[in-house]
């Protein structure tokens, strides 16, 4: 079972890195964003039909609307202030320590010196990033907002997932919740902007609005087989796919200090997945 949810947590951060690349590539970042959310909403709207109602779980879905629209509105603040390569891993990187603390405190799930290492290398590769070649202030401070705000929702989603009758309920319920509300709110912040960029952009937002289901799909079944503090610190893994996309893909320059915070990034995750 600990593999298993180690896998999917790794899978689910390549699918997550790919998905940001989209958003980042787009022209107008909070148009794209609403793209990539209204699809995940359209495509799991037949899945409605079949699957159970998440009783038990309502008010985490509440609370994880409320979050992910703080998250996505400093996500798309800090693409649009730097370069992916500078601001994904702070963002990514600061959310496992915040995610292990809370939930260690509030799910009660074990913190273990082993898995205390590893998610204290993932930040400290973070911390190299932010020191060495930084983003600019104006980016970094909505790098950092988007990392708290991601530790928010992870917890609260662990706890959710574990409330609903099944992984399943609660996967269908909450996309449809959050794609369905932040694409019509995005749409409307940007009127005339979200028009051009939908016709413009509809493919890559219909194809990473359907990596959006994989990869918090595979994250919401981990957390419900394991426990948050390593699963979310592994799931950072995200950070050296998103590394090599903007290095190969965006062409971004990643500077010394960059490819060594990716290198400590690597390191505490080899160490999760050793556990």
């Amino acid at each position: 079972m600990i593999e298993t949810a180690s896998l999917l947590m790794v899978a689910s951060g390549a699918a997550h890195a790919v998905v940001n690349a989209v958003v980042k590539s787009g022209g107008d970042k909070m148009s794209s964003r609403a793209l990539v959310d209204g699809s995940s909403a359209l495509l799991v709207l037949p899945l409605a039909f079949v699957a159970s109602l998440p009783s038990g779980a309502w008010g985490y879905l509440a609370g994880s609307l409320i979050v992910h629209l703080v998250y996505l509105v400093c996500l798309v603040k800090a693409f649009e202030a730097a370069d992916m390569s500078a601001v994904y891993p702070v963002m990514r990187g600061t959310a496992p320590v915040i995610s292990a603390v809370a939930a260690a405190l509030w799910l009660r799930d074990p913190m273990t010196v082993p898995v205390a290492a590893g998610v204290l290398l993932v930040s400290l590769g973070t911390m190299v990033v932010a020191w060495w070649n930084p983003p600019s202030r104006k980016a970094l401070g909505w790098a950092l907002a988007t990392g708290a705000s991601i530790a928010l929702y992870t917890v609260i989603d662990a706890k959710g997932v574990r409330a609903a009758p099944s992984a399943f309920s609660y996967f269908v319920w909450v996309f449809l919740a959050l794609g369905g509300c932040i694409a019509v709110l995005f749409a409307l912040w940007r009127g005339p902007r979200f028009i051009a960029e939908a016709r413009s952009q509809w493919k890559p937002g219909l194809f990473a609005g359907a990596l959006s289901l994989v990869t918090y799909g595979l994250a919401l079944w981990a957390y419900r087989l394991g426990d948050v503090p390593r699963l979310a610190a592994l799931r950072e893994c995200s950070i050296l796919f998103a590394v090599a996309i903007a290095f190969f893909f965006l062409k971004e320059r990643i500077s010394p200090g960059r490819a060594l915070g990716a290198g400590l990034i690597a390191a505490g995750s080899a160490v999760l997945l050793a556990l």
